[in-house]
């Protein structure tokens, strides 16, 4: 029940076949949301009480009383796996919509990427030592009380909670080192830390300036090494009608509550205009399917002929 429960949300990873719109629309969403997470819980409750009842599990002593599997204690692991999925998806960069479908805002801690090794290695070593333990204690000590297991797998969760805790220090850390210094001479007026897998103090910048978006890797466990100038900068564009008409379009409406760093491009084709906006919190060659962006094709006049959400993975004409 733990397991299904705590798998299940992805299964709205299904609409990324459904192309970019549909993944932005459904992908950590529907599932993800409290109200959908409360409705999983209670019908895989509800689908492991009946199938308990249909093929009950055998009992080895003869004398022990088969009883049912009861709605609410599993209710209460089923809430417990659906939670857990979902705290973990809170600690990535992407988020989940919480409030769907009552409100649309995205909710993301930026403690962890969507793949951290540091989590995985702490979970794999929750799963392994207790069967080393179990091991050494039949080798040592034959015959007293066997080790279930429990006390490694608390010591897992308080130690993969400890780790995010520290994240969120070190996210502190960088935002405050990022909004201390100028970028080519250019004020910082905001900043966001984003998590990168190679190491817990390593972390990617981008700082936003009165015109320009600024990405610098940020290296707190190398301080000296960090440098401003250093940075990478993406021109905000002018203002102009195309882009003033291309704001407005129910399309940019949408993707602007996804994105967490909007940045826009607007490029003239003959006598049309391409506005591309996509989200700054992914680095430009990053092939994560949340990576998303938005185009929208203009005429002369500045008159939308066509809108759509794209893979930034995908090869786009």
């Amino acid at each position: 029940m733990l397991v299904v429960s705590g798998v299940a949300a992805d299964l709205d990873y299904a609409s990324y076949f459904g192309g970019a719109s549909a993944f932005m629309r459904f992908h950590r969403t529907t599932l993800h949301s409290l109200a959908g997470s409360a409705l999983m819980a209670c019908v895989f409750a509800g689908a492991f009480c009946v199938l308990d009842r249909k093929w009950p599990q055998k009992k080895l002593e003869l004398k022990s009383a088969n009883v049912p599997l009861r709605f609410m204690p599993a209710l209460a692991v089923c809430a417990v796996g659906a939670a857990g999925h979902v705290l973990l998806d809170l600690a990535s960069g992407v988020g989940v919509q919480l409030l769907w479908p009552f409100r649309a805002h995205w909710t993301a801690w930026d403690l962890a990427t969507n793949f951290d090794p540091w989590i995985l290695a702490f979970l794999v070593a929750g799963l392994l030592l207790p069967i080393l333990f179990k091991l050494v204690n039949e080798e040592v000590t034959s015959g007293q009380k066997k080790r279930t297991g429990q006390g490694s797998a608390a010591f897992t969760l308080l130690l993969i909670a400890g780790y995010l805790g520290a994240r969120a220090h070190w996210r502190t850390e960088a935002v405050d080192l990022l909004l201390s210094r100028e970028y080519h001479g250019r004020v910082a007026l905001s900043a966001d830390a984003f998590p990168v897998p190679s190491s817990p103090l390593s972390w990617r910048g981008v700082i936003g300036t009165d015109n320009t978006l600024e990405e610098v890797e940020v290296p707190l466990n190398r301080p000296g090494d960090f440098d401003p100038n250093n940075s990478a900068t993406l021109y905000k564009p002018e203002d102009s009608p195309a882009l003033e008409a291309a704001e407005k379009s129910s399309a940019a409406s949408q993707f602007l509550v996804y994105a967490r760093v909007p940045i826009a491009t607007v490029r003239r084709i003959e006598a049309d205009y391409r506005v591309e906006v996509r989200d700054a919190r992914f680095p430009s060659d990053d092939d994560d399917p949340a990576n998303v962006f938005l185009r929208i094709d203009l005429d002369s006049n500045s008159q939308i002929r066509r809108e759509e959400f794209l893979f930034a993975s995908w090869p786009n004409p």
